[in-house]
């Protein structure tokens, strides 16, 4: 375990403060080759078993294409330890003060020439949560940097009330993105965080966050990403159903599922 999770407060501490936090490594470059290669597998014989509606390819048609995988915990029981019984887990439980519920894990990935921008957004604005106390882990895969689309974070966003004004993208994954996002502020409070295999960020619900599209035309920009709930946080299930029955039709209409 990293030193920087010995020392509790001063994880949650910033996190407090920045919205965000950072750790590199979290995990060693042994571990990050197995992970690696438990990745390959469950692409290879869990992935076809899937529900096509958790299943995003940047084309449809290229299989080598595959952009996104959801609620992957639910289909396999390393990937199930690594949600629930992981030093994620302990980390989003440091900086949210509480226990927490595990949600969703997803693997993004930007293939080389065609990797997509992802959108300025606040995960919150998809969550329906109140209060909306939740966090969302990243761990790169490989390593990233701003060619092959590295997260940016806006400092200390999520510190404002409410949520800023989003809108349909049309982008896979990320349906809804901030309308008025740029201002002064926005740029003047944003951070680039470029990092080795292994790195891992965890940011509030609340902070704003984007990343580039990859632009290298030999390097694809893969990570695992962990959506955990605070306890106290509620789900206005109705809205949420209605968003992800609207989502799910949306994805049908466009053959992106």
């Amino acid at each position: 375990m990293p030193a920087t999770l010995e020392n509790h407060e001063q994880m949650a501490a910033s996190f407090k403060n920045d919205g965000y936090l950072a750790i590199e490594p979290l995990y060693s470059e042994s571990e990050m080759l197995a992970l690696n290669g438990e990745i390959r597998r469950f692409i290879q014989d869990v992935v076809p078993r899937m529900p096509a509606e958790r299943v995003y390819y940047e084309e449809k048609s290229d299989r080598s294409s595959l952009k996104q995988l959801q609620k992957m915990f639910e289909y396999d029981s390393y990937f199930k330890d690594l949600m629930l019984n992981g030093a994620v887990r302990r980390i989003a439980e440091i900086v949210l003060g509480e226990k927490v519920v595990p949600v969703n894990m997803q693997y993004f990935n930007k293939p080389a020439g065609i990797g997509k921008p992802t959108p300025p957004h606040q995960d919150g604005y998809y969550f329906h949560l109140k209060p909306c106390r939740a966090v969302t882990g990243w761990l790169a895969l490989e390593d990233v940097d701003e060619e092959n689309g590295c997260i940016h974070y806006v400092c200390g966003s999520h510190k404002v009330e409410g949520f800023r004004d989003h809108g349909q993208t049309g982008v896979l994954g990320f349906s809804q993105g901030m309308t008025d996002f740029g201002t002064q502020e926005d740029k003047r409070q944003s951070i680039s965080l470029p990092g080795s295999a292994g790195t891992f960020l965890m940011h509030d619900a609340k902070t704003i966050h984007w990343a580039g599209a990859n632009k290298s035309k030999t390097r694809s920009r893969r990570a695992l990403g962990f959506i955990y709930y605070a306890e106290s946080a509620k789900l206005d299930a109705e809205a949420k159903e209605a968003y992800q029955l609207g989502l799910d039709a949306k994805l049908r209409s466009t053959g992106a599922v």
